[in-house]
């Protein structure tokens, strides 16, 4: 695989890119990859607008040397990015199925890191992300997932019967926020040849 020069890292649901991992992330390319571009946009409540500006940030960016990872919802959508691009992705604890799982969060949230920060999710949403659905695709480049069996908000085993072919790293233990996430950054700079 080339040297992957451009990184786009992709927060969860109610998250931003202030979250511990979007941070230990940002921290960690300084120090090892000073060279490398990452971005780590905040995404908009709609999956079809998130994913727009999604494209056209990343639409000059070199496909051959691109890589993207994403947390919760970012993992899922960071496999519909994958698909598009044909580049390797990293899926930290992904939402497998989100239409399903958020459908009970419609109506007004709070973000995570913010909470006088309020957005709506609307029912649309819903639709938007059964379109964004790339199960049952094989994925477009090399996977790697990294999974929690002790996560509170995503069943473990449906994370790993989603990605079959990708390499797995499955914690015993751990949550959602995978607190541990600093252990495995030199790992994920390995599987994506960081530059």
């Amino acid at each position: 695989m080339p040297s992957t020069t451009h990184l786009l890292y992709l927060h969860g649901f109610r998250s931003s890119p202030q979250s511990a991992k979007a941070r230990q992330t940002a921290a960690y390319v300084h120090q090892h990859h000073p060279q490398l571009t990452l971005w780590c946009p905040q995404l908009p409540p709609s999956p079809r607008a998130a994913m727009a500006l999604v494209a056209q940030g990343i639409a000059t960016w070199p496909r051959e040397s691109m890589a993207v990872m994403g947390s919760s919802l970012g993992g899922f959508y960071a496999s519909w990015v994958a698909q598009q691009m044909a580049c390797p992705s990293v899926m930290l604890n992904p939402a497998v199925d989100p239409a399903r799982d958020l459908a009970k969060y419609v109506g007004e949230q709070a973000s995570w890191h913010d909470p006088s920060d309020r957005f709506f999710f609307l029912p649309e949403y819903i639709a938007e992300l059964q379109t964004l659905d790339m199960r049952g695709r094989p994925p477009a480049g090399a996977e790697l997932a990294i999974i929690a069996q002790g996560d509170e908000v995503l069943d473990w085993r449906e994370m790993a019967q989603r990605y079959p072919a990708a390499l797995q790293i499955v914690n015993a233990g751990g949550d959602h926020a995978l607190s541990n996430f600093a252990e495995h950054l030199p790992q994920i700079a390995k599987f994506l040849a960081l530059a």
